[in-house]
């Protein structure tokens, strides 16, 4: 069968107003990345999922709540405030371990499985460039996943602090303590800003280079992107008994010092959490990142133009 009864001729194309030109990147853009949330409902799922197996446990769990509240007032306000904020912070976490995972796995396929499944070929055949292609799928780790598990964090919490009050006030507890030591809500502006700035800006290059793999390898890309880093690692530390890759690669995943005290100020109520995100934009390793973000980037832009199916 010839292949051209599944491919629509151009001049259809500018017949029925969809021609590249036609519609703005703007457009394209955001249809792209609806697609993309469409083929990969893992992108919700998984963080959805990891937050019901969450409260579900939280429920079981609440008893245990009666038994601290009886502990609290002899206790001061910062370890009220530890004692009843632990559940919280275990729920950011989590959710933010997820969405990570789920960032690294969605990224090392998203390229690569366009050519797997053949899909590529209905792709280029459509006004979608691969610019707006590759950049609608960065998009995905570095902007839809941190407001999505944000978000996802934010109502999990909110539940969790709505069940514990049903709780409290049905065994004729004080709600009042509960709500001004578990301390969710000043924290979530930070948390904002941590999923946005560090798991999309931070660790953007990690994203990056796993998208340019994804474009590149024909089989197997996770392997691709982590072996030969491995391999680099262990040729370091034997010839020159350094670390200095694994550190790098390190700081990046776990959001380096400015990752870290933005979390701790934020959780501690420090005054400090204030000045944190001024201190994050005036590091210079945050714009090293991104530099070598837009290279990976351009390069994977440059590879899918003559990437076919596997």
């Amino acid at each position: 069968m010839s292949s051209q009864s599944n491919v629509m001729p151009e001049s259809s194309l500018r017949a029925k107003g969809i021609a590249a030109g036609a519609t703005p990147a703007a457009r394209l853009m955001y249809w792209s990345v609806r697609r993309e949330l469409w083929e990969n409902r893992t992108i919700y799922v998984a963080p959805v999922a990891i937050a019901c197996v969450f409260l579900f446990g939280f429920s079981i769990s609440i008893l245990h709540l009666l038994v601290e509240m009886h502990a609290a007032p002899w206790l001061d306000p910062m370890q009220q405030r530890e004692l009843f904020g632990q559940p919280y912070e275990f729920a950011e976490d989590l959710i933010m371990g997820t969405a990570l995972l789920v960032g690294l796995f969605y990224s090392a396929d998203a390229l690569y499985g366009e050519r797997r499944d053949r899909s590529i070929l209905f792709w280029k055949s459509a006004p979608v460039s691969d610019l707006i292609t590759v950049l609608s799928k960065a998009a995905i780790p570095m902007v839809i996943l941190p407001l999505l598990a944000f978000a996802i964090t934010v109502l999990t919490q909110w539940m969790m602090l709505m069940i514990s009050s049903a709780v409290l006030l049905g065994s004729g507890q004080n709600v009042a303590i509960l709500w001004s030591r578990v301390g969710i809500f000043h924290r979530w502006p930070m948390l904002l800003f941590h999923f946005l700035c560090i798991h999309g800006l931070w660790q953007s290059p990690i994203y990056a280079w796993l998208l340019l793999i994804s474009v590149w390898a024909r089989r197997v890309p996770i392997l691709w992107a982590t072996l030969p880093l491995l391999a680099i690692g262990i040729a370091e530390k034997v010839a020159f008994n350094t670390m200095y890759l694994g550190s790098l690669i390190g700081n990046r995943f776990t959001g380096g010092s400015e990752g870290t005290a933005i979390m701790e100020h934020g959780r501690e109520m420090d005054p400090m959490m204030l000045f944190a995100p001024f201190h994050f934009f005036l590091n210079p390793g945050l714009w090293l990142g991104l530099a070598v973000t837009a290279a990976f980037l351009t390069a994977a832009i440059r590879l899918r133009r003559y990437r076919g199916p596997i």
